[in-house]
């Protein structure tokens, strides 16, 4: 099912698959089958330790997320259907999955990898905004990301409006956008001699037509990027996002799957969020033929994933992804503060520790809950990805992280419902030149010697 020749059995499956109807699907199916699987295999979180070291516990996990998958399925809203596989698929497709790619292209080209429970190979590192900027400042804003040396792939930030217009799905505006995006993102990239480097794009394209608009060897997203189908929360697909990962199978560019599972919502707590992580990675391979999965559990009240509940099905789902599998996978992280904030760094770098020590990579880092436009920058990535790195680098072992990690929730924790917005982007960069202001930099200086304080040994 992870390769191309299979997705028309799964075209088929989504449109003969059992019928039911959308309201009953996640109360009667997917919720009840999540209860009764933890249940059975005994999950149980344990706030005391945000980064647990449990091997046992994440081998059942990964065996509980199998059977939701396999059990409940996968629902195409469009057509009432659900896809079902068998035990035999799965199995199939993880036999046959890779666990590594090169990406990217020449001397800018990178291996994107499967990572093992406290693995000293360093993290691979998207850094991304996510979030969306004005106009104006996007290529700059691609720039200062590009600029970063630990970057290996890029996700760029979001237009909302081109050329002055704003932007509406699936309309001549979302192309337009779409174009636009990749055409700064790309020209930043040849401008700061990087021109090959792996890209995650376009996050402007909210409709299929955005994303085929931008298929093209010679100035948009090439086959040695990547593109992202998402999935809809929880457990949905629907026929547009099916229609994507058709085109960038037969484009012949690298698939990733994108989800989002709440805490707090149809995933119940903690241990249902970790389930699920697990089960959308094996949708992600055999429903969409992706080669990645990228995963950004949130807290529903919060909309962060970098407070203890989530930071623990973060860690738990990584080990059981990483133990029984080869697939790879990204860790996504949401913060609650905003640009120029202590806060901020400090939750980066929690949020980074955690998941490299579990076997995840990195994706860094959405600031503000993903919900503000032009409050990100790259210097919390940076933050994030050097904590990856010398976690990884200097072996620190999971319940060390874990110490750490304590101590650090005991600095933000409390101000997580709320925590301050910071700046701008403009505000804490230098727009024309595309670098970090003074006070913007000793803030992060600041931040990263109390982290090394704590026992963490970065690199440089």
């Amino acid at each position: 099912m992870s390769t191309a020749y299979r997705m028309w059995e799964i075209l088929e499956r989504s449109n003969t698959g059992p019928f039911m109807e959308e309201d009953a699907f996640l109360p009667k199916r997917f919720t009840p089958t999540l209860k009764k699987l933890i249940q059975a295999y005994e999950i149980r979180y344990d706030p005391k330790t945000p980064c647990p070291a449990d091997d046992a516990m994440a081998d059942r996990i990964w065996q509980a997320g199998w059977e939701l998958f396999r059990e409940v399925g996968y629902y195409n809203t469009d057509t009432h259907r659900i896809i079902q596989v068998s035990d035999e698929e799965i199995r199939e497709a993880l036999y046959t999955a890779r666990d590594s790619y090169w990406v990217g292209a020449g001397k800018d080209a990178r291996l994107f990898g499967h990572r093992t429970v406290e693995d000293r190979t360093p993290p691979f590192c998207i850094m991304s905004p996510d979030i969306t900027v004005d106009e104006k400042y996007h290529q700059s804003m691609c720039m200062a990301y590009l600029k970063e040396p630990l970057l290996d792939g890029l996700c760029g930030p979001i237009l909302e409006e081109t050329f002055g217009h704003l932007i509406e799905s699936s309309g001549p505006t979302e192309i337009s956008g779409c174009i636009q995006h990749i055409y700064n993102q790309k020209m930043a990239a040849r401008l700061l001699g990087r021109p090959d480097i792996f890209m995650v794009a376009v996050g402007t394209a909210e409709h299929d037509s955005g994303q085929i608009a931008v298929s093209n060897e010679q100035w948009g997203v090439q086959k040695t990027d990547a593109r992202l189908v998402g999935g809809l929360t929880e457990f949905k697909t629907a026929d547009t996002l099916l229609n994507r990962s058709l085109h960038y199978a037969q484009y012949g560019c690298y698939t990733g799957h994108l989800t989002g599972p709440i805490y707090g919502g149809w995933c119940m707590g903690s241990e249902g969020t970790a389930v699920t992580i697990v089960a959308y990675s094996l949708i992600g391979l055999v429903v969409h033929g992706a080669v990645f999965n990228q995963h950004f559990p949130f807290h529903l009240n919060y909309g962060s994933n970098t407070t203890r509940e989530l930071l623990w099905a973060i860690a738990m789902a990584g080990q059981a992804l990483s133990r029984n599998s080869k697939l790879i996978y990204t860790s996504n992280g949401f913060a609650n503060a905003g640009p120029m904030t202590e806060m901020l760094f400090r939750e980066t770098a929690v949020h980074a520790m955690v998941s490299t020590v579990c076997g995840w990579n990195l994706w860094e880092m959405a600031s503000t809950r993903n919900k503000y436009r032009n409050r990100a920058t790259p210097l919390e990535a940076r933050l994030g990805c050097e904590a990856g790195h010398a976690v990884a680098r200097s072996g620190l072992t999971r319940d060390q992280v874990n110490e750490i990690a304590l101590r650090l929730l005991d600095t933000y924790e409390a101000q997580a419902a709320d925590a301050p917005m910071g700046a701008e982007y403009p505000e804490c960069y230098d727009v024309a030149r595309a670098v970090p202001t003074q006070a913007h930099l000793d803030m992060y200086r600041r931040v990263k010697d109390e982290i090394a304080g704590l026992g963490v040994e970065f690199p440089y």
